[in-house]
């Protein structure tokens, strides 16, 4: 699935909007057309929090002049210039896919969204000033400069831009260093843990 959206995306600008709360569409929409202006061919990729308030976004995407197409309805990605992908599971194909991605939930008082996903799956990472659900990852990731905070959404579009227009690869690295880090706790609490579990089925 991901080789045909690379190809079929081939040489377009693409950043994602991932796991946006109410609120927030306003801003994704609003960076979206000042970003258009200098990347032709912008494809924003929408992710909603929760997949039924896609019509909404839809509609609100609609209302600002924008039009979007739905992965629920069968809708291929890059024929409108915002695609809201209103599925469940497949946030990995999306942060596979984009380059830069915004971290939602985090514009509102909503305290963010884990943002590791993103780390280690390669994107540079954008997020705004409500984190407070991951407070000790964002520092984290702001340290070791694999994030970048927003302090609103009127600096979204420029954040957005900046890493469209320079090569958003450092920021990405830094990113997936910062997880790999933590990947070895996942096996050292197994260790911990193993001599008090019975034994496998066999």
């Amino acid at each position: 699935a991901l080789a045909a959206l690379q190809a079929g995306l081939a040489g377009r600008p693409v950043w994602l909007a991932a796991s946006i709360h109410p609120g927030e569409e306003a801003a994704v929409a609003a960076a979206h057309l000042a970003l258009a202006e200098r990347h032709p061919g912008l494809l924003t990729l929408v992710v909603p929090r929760h997949p039924p308030r896609a019509p909404a976004f839809a509609a609100a995407f609609a209302a600002a002049g924008i039009a979007s197409g739905l992965r629920s309805a069968g809708d291929r990605p890059g024929a409108a210039p915002l695609y809201i992908a209103d599925t469940i599971g497949e946030l990995g194909l999306w942060y596979r896919l984009a380059p830069v991605a915004f971290i939602g939930g985090s514009l509102v008082p909503h305290g963010g969204q884990n943002p590791m996903e993103a780390a280690r799956l390669g994107c540079a990472i954008l997020h705004g000033p409500h984190m407070d659900n991951f407070t000790e990852l964002a520092a984290g990731l702001a340290a070791c400069g694999g994030a970048r905070p927003v302090p609103d959404a009127k600096a979204l579009p420029a954040a957005v831009d900046a890493l469209l227009s320079a090569d958003a690869a450092e920021l990405a690295r830094a990113a997936g260093a910062y997880a790999a880090e933590g990947a070895q706790v996942l096996e050292a609490v197994l260790a911990a843990v193993r001599p008090f579990l019975p034994p496998p089925a066999r």
